[in-house]
């Protein structure tokens, strides 16, 4: 079950239309990929959990959306991230068009696995 955080509703409801759209399409590509998933607004963003692990968070900057992610699957997958600017666990975009949204699910993918295996070794 998707657990919604009312901060992030407020902080959707105060940013400029296309950034909103932006942000909006993945918030809902997060809850599709991830059903159990738990929203939360932490360091000032939007941040996701699963099971206590954390999966990603999404900031709207002054010149870009900025999208972080495990920093070993950003890195698995720059080459298809190559015309974006990326650092260790940051993915940078100016709009939704430039990012590959089907590379973002499949990060999100083996991230929820990674997750679930280091649940498992806790238990």
């Amino acid at each position: 079950m998707v657990i919604h955080h009312p901060e992030v509703d407020r902080y959707f409801d105060d940013l400029p239309e296309g950034r909103k759209e932006a942000l909006e399409t993945l918030r809902e590509l997060i809850f599709t990929v991830v059903p159990d998933v738990e929203e939360n607004f932490k360091y000032r963003m939007p941040t996701y959990f699963m099971d206590g692990e954390s999966l990603c968070a999404m900031a709207s900057q002054k010149n870009y959306i900025s999208l972080y992610m495990d920093v070993d699957l950003v890195e698995m997958h720059k080459g298809e991230l190559d015309h974006l600017d990326t650092g260790k666990s940051c993915i940078r975009f100016r709009n939704l068009e430039q990012l590959p949204l089907d590379t973002v699910e499949a990060i999100l993918r083996e991230t929820m696995v990674r997750a679930r295996l280091n649940v498992s070794e806790r238990e």
